[in-house]
């Protein structure tokens, strides 16, 4: 199932001997490709940090629009973004990812620009379904970007630190966008729309320039002579998408802090309301600070399935200290949702680091587009599925329900294992590395 030979190297720390792919001289990665990334990632997740914070509030104050349907709206333009990851993916191994991911970006600012034309509800179902399904599309075509440009030693912990970019340039943008909120008005939010369609035009420009790897240039000649159906082959591969699955279920937690724990916060504590804005800073300051050592150690697959049954042991834990704020005082229920939001930090990096390295180690090297299409689907139908899953539980049923969600975050990481041994029993017995 895969081509791409999994590392027997030294795993009792994660170590790989490698090069850190962060190491710099300065403010910016010292290789040259990952400064162009990073350049490239903070100032797109500086434009989606600008609109965050307004966009719904745009279509609905601003606009006119009904909330319900702006609800709607959203939720099936993410059916279509889901759906567009793999046709997209597969344009990538046939174009080439750098190629394909310049158009999804540039279309994408294109379709962000035309939020400011939208006077009808017709206008912004069109406007939104193009430009959710574009960047939802992308998101598999920027992991066969960075597995045609970055080298494959340092990839996982290379994402760890645009991670890491991605959640500072969105807190900076989130606090630009608040003086947006405070000016409401229709100038300040077309300025915020405007920017953030500048944040992926501009940098599709740049795109192309990204050099290869050389096993990248060698990926191209084995998909010019693969078979049409082995292209597709992600599709139908069972324990691949076994993984893709159980890497989705992790990806609920991402839903839980941001649509979970607010609702929780003011339906069910006596915590004061700011506390929702407070554990979100909490998340992204650790997540800043963690997760490059972590994809350290989670960097070759016997310790990336570790990181996943960490993390769901982890989430699982996190969900039982949330139940426990119910009831408490003010003070005794922030402590205790400050101590599950930091145990749900390590849950994260040790989800996302497990998860980059199977999504790549367990792809066919030959079509890598197609398989990080097929994985970036699964993620995306996974934070579409958290916001019902997670009301439906701990919101609707209490300590019951955080129960229930954490034996199902703990029985998906436990089951990564098994699905993964799965998946290198299927490539040996096609006659592939394992």
């Amino acid at each position: 199932m895969t081509t791409t030979p999994v590392s027997q190297g030294p795993d009792q720390d994660g170590s790989t001997g490698a090069p850190r792919a962060t190491r710099a001289g300065g403010l910016l990665p010292a290789d040259p490709v990952l400064r162009l990334a990073t350049v490239l990632t903070a100032v797109n997740s500086l434009g989606n940090g600008l609109y965050f914070p307004l966009g719904v509030l745009y279509f609905t104050r601003i606009v006119g629009l009904d909330a319900t349907a702006v609800g709607l709206g959203l939720t099936v333009a993410g059916l279509v973004g889901v759906a567009a990851g793999v046709p997209a993916g597969r344009a990538a191994d046939r174009w080439g990812a750098r190629r394909v991911g310049a158009l999804l970006w540039g279309a994408t600012g294109l379709a962000t620009a035309s939020y400011t034309l939208v006077h009808s509800y017709a206008g912004f179902l069109t406007a939104v379904v193009c430009a959710t399904a574009l960047q939802m599309a992308s998101r598999g075509v920027q992991g066969a970007l960075y597995a045609d440009v970055l080298p494959a030693a340092t990839r996982v912990e290379a994402r760890a630190y645009l991670r890491m970019v991605t959640n500072v340039g969105m807190g900076l943008g989130g606090v630009l966008g608040a003086v947006a909120l405070q000016l409401d008005t229709r100038g300040a939010y077309v300025t915020v729309i405007a920017l953030n369609a500048l944040s992926f035009a501009g940098p599709a420009l740049l795109l192309p320039g990204l050099p290869l790897a050389a096993h990248a240039r060698e990926r191209a000649v084995l998909d010019a002579g693969a078979p049409a159906a082995e292209r597709w082959r992600a599709v139908r591969d069972l324990p691949f998408l076994a993984v893709t699955v159980l890497n989705a279920v992790l990806v609920v937690q991402y839903t839980l802090a941001e649509v979970g724990l607010p609702l929780w916060i003011v339906e069910r504590t006596e915590a004061p309301r700011w506390t929702a804005a407070m554990l979100m800073i909490v998340n992204c300051a650790l997540v800043a600070l963690l997760q490059v050592r972590v994809a350290r150690r989670a960097s070759r697959v016997p310790s990336a399935v570790r990181a996943m049954g960490w993390a769901g042991l982890l989430l699982a834990a996190a969900c039982a200290v949330y139940a426990l704020s119910a009831g408490l005082s003010p003070v005794w229920a922030v402590l205790s949702l400050t101590a599950g939001a930091v145990i749900q930090v390590f849950a994260e990096v040790l989800s996302a680091a497990g998860g980059w390295t199977l999504g790549y180690e367990l792809a066919d090297a030959r079509a890598h587009g197609v398989y990080q299409g097929v994985f970036g689907a699964g993620m995306s139908a996974g934070m579409m599925a958290g916001p019902a899953l997670v009301t439906v539980t701990a919101i609707a049923h209490g300590t019951l329900g955080w129960a229930v969600l954490g034996v199902v975050f703990a029985a998906a990481g436990f089951a990564v294992a098994p699905a993964v041994r799965w998946a290198q029993h299927d490539a040996t017995w096609r006659g592939e590395p394992a």
